[in-house]
C-alpha cells in the first residue's frame, strides 16, 4: 500500500495574510508591516519553526495597537495558526483559528475575505488529521464566500478548489477531484502565468490523480514539468521540491523501478529534514513510502526501522489516535507476522482496526 502525498501540504497554499494599518501609531505600524513581511517570506520558505516567533511578535504588537478584541487582531492569530498547522501543531493551531473566527464573528464580518481564509485553513488542518468529515463543510463554506468577494478567477478561490480536489482524491472520488483539480490550474496560469509555482502545485496534484488511477502517460509530463518549475523559481533544495520528488517516485514505484523510486526518496527525505528537521511531520509521507519500497522489496528490518520512526512523528504531530495511524501500523503487522511475532502483530493489528473504523 502507497501513501499519496498531495503536494506541498499544496505548497503555500496556506492563507497568510499581510496586513495594511492606516491608523495608530505610525512607528508601531511599520514595525508590524515588517513583521509580516518577514513572517511571509519565512512561510513562503516553509521555515514554519523560525515564523513562530516572529508571529508571535506580530501577534503581540497588533494586540498593543488595536487590543485584543479587535478584528484586526484575528490577521495575526491567522497566521500564527498558520505556522502551527504548518508544522503538525493542530491543537494549538485550532484553538487559534477558533480564536479568529470568534474575532471576525464579533465584528459583524461572517462572510469577509479573512474568514474565508480562515475556514480554507481549518479545512486543511482537518484533511491533513484524516478529518475529512469536518473539512469538507468548511472548505465548501471557503470557496462559496471566495466566488461571492473575489469572483471566479481568483488564485485564492483556485487555492480552495484544490484543497478541496485533494479532500476529494484522498477518499477515492476521483471523478468529483479532477474537474476542481482543472479548475484550479487554469485560474493559476491566468492569473500567474505558465511557471509560477501554484502552476506546478496544481500539476502536481492532477499528476497524482492521474497516477492512483493508473493513468502513467498522463501523469509523467505533469511530474517532470511541475519539478522544472519548482526548482527554477524555488530552489533545488525547496521543501517544495521535495515534495515534487517524492510524488515522481511513487510513479516509479506503480511501474516497477524501484531503483529510481529509492534515489528520490531518499533525496526528498534529505531536504525535508535539512529544512524542517529529522523528526517534522515534513517527512511523515516520504518516510512511510521509501518504508513501502523497501517492504516490497523484501527489505523488512530497514522497513520496520521507517515505521517506527513514522509512529512517533505521528503520534506527536497528530495524537495517538489519529486515523492517519492505521496505515504504518498495518504494515509494521505485516512485517511482525511474517517474523513470528504474532502477539505484537495482532496488537498492531488491533489498534489499526479500531482506528481504521473511525474513517
Amino acid at each position: 500500500m502507497q501513501t499519496t502525498q498531495s503536494v506541498l501540504r499544496t505548497i503555500l497554499l496556506g492563507a497568510m495574510v499581510i496586513v495594511a494599518f492606516v491608523t495608530a501609531g505610525q512607528a508601531q505600524q511599520e514595525q508590524l508591516e515588517r513583521l509580516n513581511q518577514q513572517l511571509f517570506d519565512l512561510y513562503s520558505k516553509g521555515r514554519y519553526a523560525d515564523g513562530v516567533p516572529v508571529a508571535y511578535e506580530a501577534l503581540r504588537l497588533a494586540e498593543q495597537l488595536y487590543g485584543p478584541q479587535h478584528a484586526t487582531v484575528a490577521e495575526s492569530v491567522n497566521n500564527l495558526a498558520e505556522m502551527y498547522r504548518m508544522l503538525g501543531r493542530f491543537d494549538e493551531a485550532l484553538e487559534l483559528y477558533e480564536r479568529a473566527m470568534k474575532l471576525t464573528q464579533a465584528a459583524d464580518a461572517p462572510d469577509n475575505i479573512l474568514t474565508a481564509a480562515i475556514l480554507n485553513n481549518m479545512g486543511e488542518m482537518y484533511r491533513l488529521q484524516g478529518a475529512y468529515d469536518k473539512a469538507e463543510p468548511l472548505y465548501r463554506r471557503a470557496i462559496d464566500a471566495r466566488e461571492k468577494l473575489l469572483g471566479f478567477e481568483h488564485a485564492d478561490l483556485a487555492q480552495s478548489l484544490n484543497n478541496l480536489a485533494l479532500l476529494q482524491a484522498a477518499q477515492q472520488k476521483y471523478d468529483e477531484a479532477e474537474p476542481l483539480y482543472e479548475r484550479a490550474l487554469a485560474i493559476y496560469r491566468k492569473t500567474g502565468g505558465e511557471e509560477a509555482p501554484l502552476v506546478a502545485a496544481a500539476m502536481t496534484n492532477l499528476a497524482e490523480l492521474y497516477r492512483a488511477q493508473a493513468r502513467y502517460a498522463e501523469a509523467r509530463p505533469l511530474y517532470e514539468r511541475a519539478l522544472v518549475i519548482a526548482e527554477k523559481t524555488l530552489g533545488p533544495e525547496s521543501p517544495t521540491v521535495a515534495m515534487n520528488l517524492n510524488n515522481q517516485a511513487l510513479l516509479h514505484m506503480a511501474q516497477n523501478r524501484p531503483r529510481d523510486a529509492e534515489r528520490l526518496l531518499q533525496k526528498a527525505l534529505s531536504i525535508q529534514e535539512k529544512s524542517y528537521g529529522r523528526d517534522s511531520a515534513a517527512s511523515f509521507t516520504t518516510l512511510q513510502n521509501l518504508a513501502t519500497l523497501y517492504q516490497n522489496q523484501s527489505k523488512d528490518r530497514e522497513a520496520e526501522g521507517l515505521l517506527q520512526r513514522v509512529m512517533a512523528i505521528g503520534e506527536k504531530a497528530y495524537g495517538k489516535d489519529s486515523t492517519v495511524l492505521a496505515g504504518p501500523l498495518g504494515r509494521l503487522a505485516e512485517i511482525a507476522k511474517k517474523q513470528g511475532r504474532e502477539d505484537e502483530a495482532a496488537h498492531y493489528q488491533e489498534r489499526a482496526r479500531l482506528l481504521g473504523a473511525q474513517q
